[in-house]
Order: structure tokens, then sequence, then C-alpha cells
């Protein structure tokens, strides 16, 4: 499970580095993608088969589903992470995240997620009272 938030800078290559404590689970591969709300995803390689297996399974009658999946998986591309722990961020997906120097790279859950620094900032100070107001709504009876 990823944790936590860490503040890598991206190099003039466009590579970051993996916080430490994730890069043993990542080294036989990730595959980055466009997330939600201009981020990056990020999977180790089994998770990001088992997601991709779970978009197949929808319906390609459905329009929205044919959507998600186009747009989820035509920017994806598989990386391996150098013995640093090094990986290259395509450039089309810098630019649809607006990643420069400052990223941040949170955990969540069976993924990281890639945010420039400053939008990652406003997210969180915009979702924060919304956080404390829906937690009942969103897992009941977690609080």
């Amino acid at each position: 499970m990823f944790l936590g938030t860490h503040t890598p800078r991206l190099d003039e290559k466009g590579r970051i580095f993996l916080p430490a404590k994730y890069r043993d689970r990542m080294s036989e591969g990730l595959v980055v993608t466009r997330g939600q709300e201009r981020c990056l995803f990020i999977y180790p390689m089994d998770e990001f088969v088992k997601v991709a297996g779970q978009l197949q399974a929808a319906p390609t009658t459905s329009r929205a589903a044919r959507d998600y999946m186009r747009v989820f998986l035509s920017g994806a591309s598989d990386e391996v992470p150098d013995r640093q722990g090094r990986f290259t961020i395509p450039a089309a997906l810098r630019q649809y995240a607006g990643l420069d120097r400052e990223v941040t790279v949170i955990g969540a859950g069976a993924r990281l997620e890639v945010w420039d620094s400053a939008t990652w900032a406003t997210y969180l100070e915009a979702s924060e009272q919304s956080f404390a107001d829906i937690a009942e709504e969103v897992v009941p009876g977690i609080v």
C-alpha cells in the first residue's frame, strides 16, 4: 500500500526518484498514465494489469467506458526504474500534469499520484474542508 507525501524534483531529463520505501515494489516495472484532476497515476506493473483488466471487462457498448479507456490507456507508458530508483516521465504526460521541477508524490493506496506541487497545495486546501464534511457519507462508521 502506498501512503504519505513526498517531494522529489524532476531533473532536466524529466526523471524523478521514486521514494526509497517504494523502490522494491516498483523495481520490476511500473506504468505511469493520466489521472483525474491533471495529476499522473503510477501503478506497479502487476497492479496496472489488474486495473486494465477491469477496464477491458467494461461493456464496449458504453460510450463512457470507451472514452475512459481510451484516455487512460493511450497515455500509459511502461517504465523500469534504474538502479537509483529514477524513471522518466514522458514529455506528453509532464505537459498533461503541468509538471516542471517541483512535484509532489502522494500515496493513494494501490497507486502513487504525481502532482505539480503548487497544484497539489491548491487542491489540498480546497479539499480539506469537504474531507471533514463528507467522511460519514463516503465511508460510514470509519470515523
